[in-house]
């Protein structure tokens, strides 16, 4: 009877485990099928930065064309703000936002009055025999490119929405963003004459080695 008793619970055992193991397979499917969608769109976006960020490489060394690109942007947002008599407030904080931008890439990136002395801030050298220093940006070149276009781009959409076209009477802002222009750009000078530093390299003194004239010598 036990014998009988012990088969009839393992049967049971068994049947149990073969239903559990054709529901399982059921149970994946779906949540592949649940979860295919987010990881196909995820992948998609993925793969669309992953494009972005090749051509944003291979545009690395074209400053100029960069740069000329963005001056076109500008001046078509510039000439349908013009026509469409509107979204001035958008307008002005792209200025604000070029402006903070533009403050970045002249600053340095390790701000000589942080340190406990002065004369380690990344001021160039007067004379010849003093070690040449390279002055490091708070925003690189290329970033200060980028992210200038970007704002370009996103003030050119919100064009498109009624929503963005806050009424304001635009010579006021135009008055205050000068005043803010000279302000700000007045400091930096100050800044700049104080610690010594240039954030531009034209004009700079380049030293090169000797030429190789090519010429070779019998032994």
């Amino acid at each position: 009877m036990r014998s009988r008793a012990a088969a009839r619970r393992g049967a049971a055992a068994e049947s149990d485990t073969a239903a559990r193991a054709d529901r399982m397979p059921e149970g994946d499917s779906a949540g592949e099928s649940i979860h295919g969608k987010p990881s196909a769109i995820g992948n998609f976006f993925k793969r669309l930065g992953q494009i972005y960020q090749s051509w944003l490489d291979k545009s690395t060394p074209f400053s100029a064309v960069r740069w000329t690109v963005t001056v076109i942007l500008t001046a078509l947002y510039m000439i349908r703000v013009y026509i469409l008599q509107g979204w001035y407030i958008v307008t002005y904080a792209l200025g604000i936002y070029h402006l903070n931008l533009f403050i970045a890439f002249l600053s340095p990136k390790v701000d000589p009055s942080l340190l406990d002395d002065p004369d380690e801030g990344p001021e160039l050298p007067t004379n010849q025999n003093e070690e040449f220093r390279p002055f490091i940006r708070r925003l690189p070149e290329f970033k200060f490119w980028h992210s200038a276009t970007k704002g370009i781009i996103i003030a050119m959409i919100c064009t498109f929405f009624e929503a963005f076209n806050v009424p304001v009477f635009w010579p006021i802002l135009v008055m205050y963003f000068i005043m803010l222009f000279c302000i700000t750009m007045k400091r930096q000078i100050k800044h700049m004459i104080k610690y010594r530093y240039l954030p531009f390299t034209h004009g700079k003194r380049t030293y090169r080695g000797k030429e190789d004239t090519g010429k070779t010598f019998a032994s």
